[in-house]
């Protein structure tokens, strides 16, 4: 009687490793993914901040692909503010949902018998 008992522990136990070990991993994805996001916001407001020093009519060259197009100074300031809005809203949803799931999926730390 003792086998099936412990023959159902350990399938649940292996199947609650299994979950903690994705969790974890989506864990180690988020903040991989935070810090990115956190990085191509600084660099942009970086590269606003010495954009915006120069004249009002100074027109720049902006990467598009393998080639560059004349925008004007305006434009560019524009996308870098949206490019930094757009990762700002994509942290706070990974951390909400970092948030979220961690107090929902939580396991607890099991030792096996």
């Amino acid at each position: 009687m003792a086998a099936p008992v412990d023959l159902e522990l350990k399938k649940a136990f292996t199947e609650l490793q299994a979950k903690v070990i994705d969790t974890q991993q989506k864990v180690k994805l988020a903040d991989i993914q935070i810090e990115q996001l956190d990085r191509t916001k600084k660099h942009t407001h970086l590269t606003d901040t010495e954009i915006m020093t120069l004249v009002d009519e100074t027109n720049m060259y902006e990467g598009v692909g393998r080639m560059f197009i004349l925008q004007s100074k305006e434009v560019i300031h524009n996308q870098l503010l949206e490019k930094q809005k757009i990762a700002e809203e994509k942290i706070k949803e990974l951390e909400s949902k970092g948030q979220t799931g961690s107090a929902s999926g939580s396991l607890p730390v099991v030792k096996p018998p």
